[in-house]
């Protein structure tokens, strides 16, 4: 028989353990004080480094001189950019503007490379400016006025037949030519008929080799432009002439003088195109 102690209900275990009391403060705590206990993610150091390497190469690669350092910087900028993308933490927008630096600044870069490929190899292997130094003096053409060299040689103002036409390599003189040239072309029982509707005409030119070296006379092209645009070369129809242009070599000084013709369509008006070497200006001379 247990005894119990008067006042205490046989029904009610007592409870073991005592919890203490919750603050009601700590219940009204709002979330968002919570929520700043929280640690902050990590900055993506990787994406500022891809921008401040993109940059570098940008800058380098629009220097012709420090253009080699931007070839190297912008691919490990776009490199670290793409990788700090996949990688978390705050900052990935400098990642996507180092990735848009690194492209765009090796588009700049392919532009500078060859422009500075094409200045040099212009340097190197050019034939430099083509300038006119004197004209017939039955021409009428002031040689002493700027005009000849700025506005004269066009094809809506050539230059008039004898004019010296000459660069750093080449001096040119187309001597004369025949607009109707078929008894020229005739003479040579090689040569065909032209087709109906067209005629050859015939230039005669001297070239004189001024550069370093030697080279050949080929080197010199003449063409003619019709008066609706067409270019006609020598080399469209097979014709041999007597004088035609030879393919001797020529050093420093020496001249040859040929002639070559072309097949025009009839009523067609023709100036004489001279390019004194590959990578000079086009000159044009008038055929009457």
């Amino acid at each position: 028989m247990t005894n119990l102690e008067p006042g205490v209900d046989s029904q009610q275990t007592p409870d073991p353990v005592q919890h203490p009391p919750i603050a009601q403060d700590a219940l009204q705590q709002p979330a968002t004080q919570i929520n700043q206990t929280q640690p902050k993610p990590a900055r993506n150091v990787l994406a500022l480094v891809a921008l401040i390497t993109s940059i570098l190469g940008f800058i380098f690669a629009c220097i012709p001189g420090a253009l080699i350092v931007g070839w190297i910087l912008l691919p490990i900028g776009f490199i670290l950019a793409i990788v700090s993308l996949f990688l978390k933490g705050r900052g990935k927008a400098l990642g996507v503007a180092g990735l848009v630096i690194s492209v765009v600044g090796t588009i700049v870069a392919a532009v500078v490379f060859f422009a500075v490929i094409a200045t040099s190899f212009n340097d190197a292997f050019g034939d430099g400016e083509t300038t006119v130094s004197e004209a017939p003096a039955e021409s009428g053409v002031d040689t002493d006025s700027e005009a000849l060299t700025s506005e004269a040689g066009t094809r809506e103002n050539p230059v008039p037949l004898g004019t010296t036409i000459s660069n750093d390599d080449w001096t040119v003189v187309v001597n004369s030519y025949a607009v109707d040239g078929n008894a020229l072309v005739a003479a040579n029982d090689f040569n065909e008929a032209p087709p109906a509707g067209s005629h050859f005409e015939v230039a005669n030119y001297t070239v004189t080799y001024t550069g370093e070296e030697s080279s050949y006379g080929a080197e010199v092209q003449i063409s003619v432009v019709t008066g609706s645009g067409n270019v006609v070369n020598s080399f469209d129809q097979f014709v041999v002439l007597d004088d035609s242009m030879g393919l001797d070599e020529l050093f420093n000084g020496a001249s040859a003088t040929g002639s070559v013709a072309f097949l025009v369509p009839d009523g067609e008006p023709t100036v004489v195109r001279v390019n004194p070497g590959i990578l000079s200006d086009d000159l044009f001379v008038a055929t009457q």
